[in-house]
């Protein structure tokens, strides 16, 4: 069994910056993927972005790239998503998951474990 808790969500203004972070506890993680998740009010829940724990190797939707960067540190056992150049449409609930296989994928089916989310509200 995997934990997962999140934390760093909040309110920002448009442009600025957030960072998530989400903490891992239980069994060891080492040997699986770890992706970030969001849920924009009425919508859907979508892939944000994932990191193969042991490798480092990372993937991340259209819409974030080149703003968001997904992190890892394996002392902390802690993931982290900083957010930058935020805009409205990133208001959401952000979860993190984790399944139990290096490789990285953005089918939320694929993660088993998952954290209870961090609003993110950005004004305009």
């Amino acid at each position: 069994q995997v934990q997962l808790v999140e934390s760093g969500g909040g309110l920002v203004q448009a442009g600025g910056s957030l960072r998530l972070s989400c903490a891992a506890a239980g069994r060891t993680v080492s040997s699986y993927a770890m992706g970030w998740f969001r849920q924009p009010p009425g919508k859907e829940r979508e892939f944000v972005a994932a990191i193969s724990w042991s490798t480092g190797g990372t993937t991340y939707a259209d819409s974030v790239k080149g703003r968001f960067t997904i992190s890892r540190d394996n002392v902390k056992n802690t993931v982290f998503l900083q957010m930058n150049s935020l805009k409205p449409e990133d208001t959401a609930v952000y979860y993190c998951a984790a399944r139990p296989n290096w490789s990285l994928v953005s089918d939320a089916r694929e993660y088993g474990y998952w954290g209870q989310g961090t609003q993110v509200t950005v004004s305009s």
